[in-house]
Parts: C-alpha cells; structure tokens; sequence
C-alpha cells in the first residue's frame, strides 16, 4: 500500500474513532448535550432516550473492531453498522426538516466511514474466499 493510502487510512480512521468514542461516551452516560447524539438531539428527532446506551454501546464495539489489528470480518461488520447509523441520523435530520449544521456531523461521519473503509490496509480487507 502507497505511504498516501496508508496516511489517509489512518487520519479517517483515528478521526472516526474519536468521534465514536465521543459521542459513544455522551449515548451510554446520557450527558445533557445539545451536540450528536446527545439527549436533546434524540429526542428532537422522536427517538426514545433508552436507546442511547445501546447506541453507545456498539460505537464502542466497532471503535474496538476499527482498531483491532486482524480481525476484517470484524471490520466490515463495524463498517456497516456504523454506516446505517450514519445514514439513518442524516435521514432523520432531512426527515425532521433541520438545517445543514445539525446535518454536518452525520455527513463527517459519512464520510469518514467511506475513507477509512476505501483506504484500508489489505490486511484489513475482508476476503470472502477466505471463508
């Protein structure tokens, strides 16, 4: 893999972590924030807040797969479950009629997630042959 691909990997990939270490943290504590994935934001967006632990639970289960070293399956697993979160927060955001600034987190994280999973290491590619 070119030194490019492997420093692009790695910013999207650190950068995607904090912030699902982050907003993980916010979902499992249910701090009082008007940021991504706080109290406030969910329930804005007709989401019950019980589902806050459970949310920050996977993040912190797909942090742990994004950095793991081995392990692809693991990854693609957290890649995908990330993602249909991602997507689905900016659903919601478009659904409720909000503006683009409460968009901007789940485009970030839609983003980021697309890097990381394009830049990624072989050894961190998921191959079905292997199976």
């Amino acid at each position: 893999m070119m030194k490019r691909n492997r420093i692009i990997y790695w910013i999207a990939t650190v950068w995607l972590a904090v912030g699902l270490l982050s907003t993980a943290i916010i979902q499992i504590f249910k701090i009082q924030t008007e940021g991504a994935g706080g109290i406030q934001n969910m329930t804005h967006l007709g989401y019950p807040s019980y589902i806050l632990p459970l949310l920050g639970i996977w993040k912190l289960l797909a942090v742990v797969a994004l950095l793991w070293p081995k392990r692809p399956l693991w990854k693609e697993w957290a890649y995908a479950g990330i993602f249909f979160t991602a997507t689905g927060a900016l659903y919601s955001h478009i659904a409720s009629g909000d503006s683009f600034a409460l968009m901007a987190p789940a485009l970030l994280y839609i983003i980021l997630i697309a890097t990381s999973w394009h830049f990624r290491p072989v050894d961190r590619k998921f191959d079905l042959k292997s199976c």
